[in-house]
Parts: structure tokens; C-alpha cells; sequence
């Protein structure tokens, strides 16, 4: 069967990230992201000077029109967000030809090739941008070449676990230690590592079942003490007062005890998608929403009456839009 084939696997969230630039990584395709940072510390060309760079090799035809790096440049740019896509052509002679060879000097030329065992007649594309940015770009454009050159494994099930995640992440934008998904979930390390680790280095006990791409099931140990609740919650800027207002029937709860638990919450319907080789899940649900959260088939959602807002205490303020 497609499942017999493919065994589950245990990949640690940084390894993904690194590998296929996904948390939801596709198995089935087996390009890999390499990181040529070091490669190309010193360099003179401004597009990679103090940047992360990553870069996927691809084996293709010699006779690849320019026309393709050019439509593979502007979807990164358009679609993942990228200020750009370099790349090189490898010839059958193992030369380097166009796009932004002229950078490449012998040495880092050997370098690259060592590292990313290329061989000729291929394609080298190069990311370079701030670390997480660098990795989810070169993932999108891991899934783009895989699907272009058609890569992918036909007829089986590719099966991860991805584990590890970080506890927490640092917000630019509020300038602040944040947690980086679920902020219940246990750090791993418990109390200790709380109180004597850098926050951005503590990992927690989160897991999700991924197939061929599509995060199937989602999971955690549930942290249970109400002592580390409150450090972990600490860290990311939330007083006592806040945690007992916000998430009161926890708090409540933990102040009685509670024995170590854990769950994974799993998408029938992604599971069902994928068993019908739909490439929507909105193929597989029965009354699926449009782009405005409508579900026009039950006409909802509708319009509520000032008695139904009264009953679960919520008050409408409408202003004048003039």
C-alpha cells in the first residue's frame, strides 16, 4: 500500500526549517535547501553581502530558455516576497553560465559544488534575505522547482513527525519576546530551563503529524503547573493579573492540581483530501465557506437581534460614518 512504504520519521522543527524551509515539509520531493552562508562571507556582490544565503540545486535539460529563470525570479519576488531569485547554469561541461556566475570565483565555486554535490546540467538557485525570511522563501521555491520539473514521489504517503518547536520567538514588530505557537504546552525542561536559559533557546513539548505536505494532526504536552504557567507566561510579558483574567478556568483549575497530560487534535478532513487526491480542502467539506467566511448555502452568517446580542452580553456601539 502507499503507506507500507513510507514509514513515519521524526524531524526536529529546526532541521525542517533548514532542509525544506517548511515546518510542513513535503517528503515526496527530494530537493534540499543548503545554507551557503559561509560560502559567500566577504563577497563583493551586494545582493548576498551580510545575508543568509540558501541555495537548491536541480538537475535540468541544457537547453532551459532563459524565459523559465525569469518566470522562476518573478514568482519569487510576487508570490513568496523575495526582493529577487539569482541562479546559475551548470553545463555539461561543469561551467558556469549566466545569471550571476560572474560573483562566483573558482574557489567558491569548488565550495559549492562540494557541498551540494552538483553535477552537471543542472540549475543553481540562490536565496539571500534575514535567516527566517531566507528559509521560508527557498521553501517556496523548493515546492515551485519540484513541481515544475516533476519531481514529486507518485502514489505513496510521506509521513513526519515534526517535534521541537520553540517555545518562543522574537516579535519585530513589538520589539518583545512572544510565544511562538501553543503557549500552554509544556517547555521542555520545565522550570529550570525557564529560569536559566536564553527564552529564544528553550524548546517545548509540540508535535504534528505532516503528510505529503499537509499538517494532518497538531499536538502537545499540556503544561499542567501553575508555577511554570506563570513564568512561561512571564517571559512573554503577561503579568499574573493578566493570566488570571484572560485564561481564568485554567488558572482556577491549576490552583487544585492537575496530573501530566497530552493531546493531538487530527483533521479528518485534510485526511480525507488527501485520500481523494483533492487539491482543496474545500472539495472535501460539506458546506464549505467563500473568501468572506460566508456559508451561502445556510445563509450565514446572519443577521442577530438585539435579544440574542443582550443574552451572551455583547453591546454594539454604531457610530456615525459620515
Amino acid at each position: 500500500s502507499k503507506v507500507d512504504k513510507a514509514p513515519f520519521i521524526r524531524i526536529p522543527y529546526k532541521e525542517a526549517m533548514e532542509k525544506y524551509g517548511s515546518d510542513k515539509p513535503d517528503l515526496r520531493n527530494p530537493l534540499i535547501i543548503e545554507d551557503l552562508t559561509e560560502i559567500f562571507k566577504g563577497t563583493e556582490f551586494n545582493a548576498f553581502r551580510d545575508k543568509t544565503v540558501k541555495a537548491i540545486v536541480v538537475k535540468m535539460p541544457e537547453d532551459k530558455p532563459r524565459k523559465f529563470f525569469d518566470n522562476m525570479s518573478e514568482y519569487a519576488v510576487e508570490e513568496l516576497g523575495a526582493k529577487g531569485l539569482a541562479w546559475v547554469k551548470v553545463d555539461s561541461e561543469n561551467n558556469l553560465n549566466g545569471g550571476i556566475s560572474k560573483f562566483i570565483d573558482d574557489e567558491r565555486k569548488i565550495q559549492i559544488f562540494t557541498k551540494m554535490n552538483v553535477e552537471s546540467n543542472s540549475a543553481i538557485f540562490f536565496i539571500a534575505d534575514e535567516f527566517e525570511k531566507a528559509q521560508k522563501i527557498a521553501g517556496g521555491v523548493r515546492i515551485k522547482l519540484g513541481n515544475e520539473f516533476d519531481l514529486l514521489e507518485k502514489d505513496i504517503y510521506r509521513f513526519c513527525f515534526i517535534v521541537d518547536f520553540p517555545m518562543y520567538e522574537y516579535n519585530e514588530e513589538t520589539d518583545k519576546i512572544d510565544f511562538n505557537h501553543n503557549p500552554f504546552s509544556m517547555p521542555q525542561g520545565g522550570m529550570e530551563a525557564l529560569l536559566t536559559k536564553n527564552p529564544l533557546d528553550i524548546l517545548a513539548y509540540q508535535y504534528d503529524i505532516v503528510c505529503n505536505g499537509i499538517e494532518l494532526s497538531s499536538g502537545a504536552v499540556r503544561n499542567h503547573d501553575i508555577e511554570v504557567m506563570k513564568k512561561a507566561f512571564e517571559i512573554a510579558g503577561y503579568s499574573e493579573d493578566v493570566i488570571e483574567a484572560r485564561f481564568s478556568a485554567l488558572y482556577k483549575a491549576f490552583q487544585f492540581g492537575a496530573p501530566p497530560h497530552a493531546g493531538i487534535a487530527p483533521g479528518v478532513d485534510r485526511m480525507i483530501m488527501l485520500l481523494t487526491e483533492e487539491e482543496s480542502i474545500r472539495e472535501v467539506i460539506a458546506f464549505p465557506m467563500n473568501s468572506k467566511a460566508q456559508d451561502l448555502l445556510m445563509s450565514a452568517p446572519s443577521e442577530v437581534s438585539d435579544k440574542q446580542l443582550s443574552e451572551v452580553h455583547i453591546k454594539i456601539d454604531v457610530k456615525d460614518k459620515k
